[in-house]
């Protein structure tokens, strides 16, 4: 086991529009080749989308979005004397949100329409109703989770 100190975790300086952490986080995941600038315009344009749809707030919706979209558990390959198992693993908050960001980001990328914005603001709808490709990924990684649930005590 390594002598040294873990690294301070760094957070990043909130956005400056909704002045909130989370916000920024998503921004960065959603940002390609360094282009933070465009990142935000896709975001905040996709918050203005969703304030035209909704009756709620565009961030409000965001945030409930993002909520229902991080999984409680995962599972995580562990193998013992020869065989494969897929363990069930609880997740923390701060890692169940980036993989809720991630899977977000992925399933808005596949999706059919003119730009990205669009379709961040149609995923994002979809997650508020409980539709949509990223909940019936976390569906997907609970019942996964609960299929496991006997190989629990493989747990490191």
């Amino acid at each position: 086991m390594s002598r040294r100190s873990k690294p301070k975790k760094r957070i990043p300086m909130p956005d400056s529009i909704y002045n909130d952490v989370e916000v920024a986080k998503f921004i960065n995941r959603l940002m390609m080749k360094g282009k933070k600038s465009v990142a935000e315009r896709i975001f905040y344009d996709a918050i203005e989308l969703l304030e035209g749809k909704t009756d709620d707030k565009g961030i409000d919706v965001f945030r409930k979005s993002l909520r229902k979209a991080k999984p409680l558990v995962r599972v995580k390959a562990r193998r013992v004397g020869g065989s494969t198992y897929q363990v069930p693993i609880e997740v923390r908050e701060d890692e169940g949100l980036a993989i809720g960001s991630r899977w977000l980001i992925e399933y808005a990328r596949k999706r059919k329409g003119r730009s990205m914005t669009e379709k961040l603001a149609a995923e994002l709808l979809d997650i508020y109703r409980g539709t949509g490709a990223t909940v019936k990924k976390r569906e997907e990684t609970h019942k996964m989770a609960e299929a496991n649930k006997a190989f629990a005590h493989y747990r490191f």
